[in-house]
């Protein structure tokens, strides 16, 4: 599938209530390549390997999933760099919008990290989101919290970035 992916990311400034209510994926995800990103993805028992292009403005970028099997994906994981990321992923409907928020909530070594990211279909529909208070600064610019940066960099620390 070839898409343009438009989204924004924030830090967690406090959990929504009742967690457990929302659709939940259990992540494993890890890096081929940096520049450009090149990774593989485990979505509870779904396989992906993903192709992302390189962006000039951090909101928007092409993005290709091809789907993997399963002994694809564990035949590759060795080979990734650096850190694999394990993160539990929560499916939040906005309120008052067609739009949803996907929460990651990272295990060790990335763990206290959350970080909550929402789609949109335009770059008009980007700029103009006012996000709900839960969310927290936008980090949307800030490449110490793509996930490819956190797994590839030797010197990311999570507790660095509370």
């Amino acid at each position: 599938m070839n898409n343009i992916e438009i989204e924004r990311k924030w830090r967690v400034a406090r959990l929504p209530e009742n967690l457990s209510r929302y659709e939940c994926i259990d992540m494993e995800q890890a890096y081929l390549n940096e520049h450009p990103t090149v990774r593989i993805r485990r979505e509870n028992s779904d396989y992906f390997l993903t192709y992302k292009g390189i962006s000039d403005n951090d909101v928007s970028h092409t993005e290709y999933n091809l789907p993997l099997t399963k002994d694809a994906f564990e035949h590759m994981l060795p080979k990734c760099d650096g850190r694999i990321i394990i993160k539990k992923r929560y499916v939040i409907p906005l309120e008052g919008t067609q739009l949803k928020a996907e929460l990651d909530i990272f295990a060790e070594p990335f763990a206290p990290l959350m970080i909550v990211e929402v789609e949109f279909s335009s770059l008009e529909e980007a700029n103009a989101f006012s996000a709900p208070e839960w969310f927290g600064e936008d980090v949307t610019h800030d490449r110490r919290f793509k996930n490819a940066v956190m797994a590839i960099d030797p010197d990311f620390d999570p507790k660095k970035m509370l």
